[in-house]
């Protein structure tokens, strides 16, 4: 396999090593190549020598082979070793664009995956690792514009409270302050956004364990905490992906999907029939950069819980030529029609880059599913059955890097 550090396996001593990272990585992966051969030299290097960023790179590794358990321990070892670290190094003979990551210890759904946006820019990307358990950090390094990675979840709270902290010593641009982010959790998107004109968002609420089992004996109704009876979707607090997603019909399912769960807390919203006249529900993930919106899939499906990709696409070429066509009026139709709802959404959140996972209901409002930072927007679907996302995802890489462009020029002296 052809790595970044391929001269390892043949036994040769690297110059210096040069990280494979997020996006290298997962484009293998996606491609379904077999990492376990890059785990095994990573493996081999770490034991002589002492570069913790190959650790980092391990940790990947282990990940995206479903060991996440050993992932987090081997990414602790790293950050426990060093904090800092230099993800990409720019090849222009002009002084780089430096842009400084502010990231919180985790899984791939901790923070913004934003290795995949800049993967072919030529920034000078570094990152620093803020939590709430190893010493907190004192200064940032060097850098011309900061980025907050960490996403909405309860492990991260402390870290962005440190990161807040942290950002008062920068007299540089900040893109996704942690205000901003706080806003992006289930139920503060649904207050700060619920009652936007032209947008409809699920009256989402978190409920412990014990409570939920207590409605689910009658003790207690949900349509009066959310507004609508029965059916409910209920996914576990800190899931993605719809990982524990379900949707229940009365409060026998509900008691059966609580016992057999093991989360502490849920998610519970109304479930919102949004399917078509022609029975397929359609789901599009868009995302906002500097207030502008790009869509990066439309996934249609006979079933409500929609992702991407999916048997479904690759079955029904009718449904890819719909997807093409929905790319390619975005612009003109549907960030038109919903011009307000998505000034809306940038304007109220404060933040920077934000995607959401959304619809459109049979009366023409914009029907949100999620808000978040951390959702992942990459172009490594096959270009074979999906000719016409290279082009799309290629404008949103551009406009994300001309927006760290723009963020890392110094701002203007008034006085001047």
């Amino acid at each position: 396999m052809n790595t970044p550090h391929a001269d390892v396996a043949r036994g040769q001593e690297p110059i210096a090593y040069r990280p494979l990272g997020l996006a290298t990585l997962l484009r293998q992966a996606a491609a379904g190549s077999d990492l376990t051969p890059v785990g095994e030299q990573l493996l081999d290097y770490s034991k002589t020598h002492g570069n913790p960023q190959v650790l980092l790179d391990l940790a990947l590794v282990l990940e995206l082979k479903y060991e996440k358990a050993s992932a987090l321990a081997v990414q602790e070892l790293a950050i426990r070793t060093c904090r800092h670290y230099r993800l990409k190094a720019a090849q222009t003979s002009t002084p780089p664009v430096r842009v400084l990551a502010l990231k919180a210890p985790g899984d791939l759904m901790t923070n913004t995956p934003f290795e995949c946006l800049v993967e072919q820019s030529d920034f000078q990307v570094e990152a620093l690792y803020v939590d709430g358990r190893l010493p907190e950090p004192t200064a940032l390094p060097d850098h011309d514009v900061v980025l907050v990675t960490p996403c909405a979840l309860d492990a991260n709270v402390e870290a962005l409270a440190r990161i807040d902290r942290l950002l008062e010593g920068t007299s540089r641009r900040v893109l996704n302050h942690p205000r901003g982010i706080a806003k992006t959790t289930r139920e503060a998107a649904w207050a700060l956004l619920g009652h936007v004109p032209g947008i409809c968002m699920a009256h989402t609420v978190r409920v412990g364990r014990a409570r939920l089992l207590a409605a689910a004996a009658g003790e207690w109704s949900l349509a009066d905490a959310v507004g609508s009876d029965f059916p409910f979707i209920v996914r576990p607090v800190g899931s993605h992906a719809g990982r524990g997603l379900e949707r229940l019909a009365d409060r026998e399912a509900l008691k059966a999907y609580v016992d057999q769960a093991e989360a502490a807390e849920f998610y519970v919203a109304p479930f919102i029939d949004y399917s078509g006249a022609d029975g397929l529900f359609r789901k599009y993930r868009i995302v906002l950069i500097d207030g502008k919106p790009y869509v990066c899939h439309m996934g249609i499906s006979r079933h409500w819980m929609v992702h991407y990709p999916y048997p479904e696409m690759l079955e029904h070429p009718e449904r890819r030529e719909e997807e093409a066509r929905f790319m390619a009026s975005f612009d003109t139709k549907f960030a038109v029609r919903h011009r307000d709802a998505l000034r809306s959404i940038a304007d109220l959140t404060g933040l920077d880059y934000i995607g959401f996972d959304c619809a459109e209901t049979n009366d023409g409002r914009l029907l949100i599913f999620e808000v978040a930072t951390a959702m992942i927007v990459h172009d490594m679907d096959d270009p074979g059955p999906f000719p016409y996302k290279l082009a799309q995802m290629k404008r949103v890489f551009s406009a994300f890097c001309d927006m760290l462009q723009r963020a890392a020029r110094p701002a203007a002296n008034p006085s001047q």
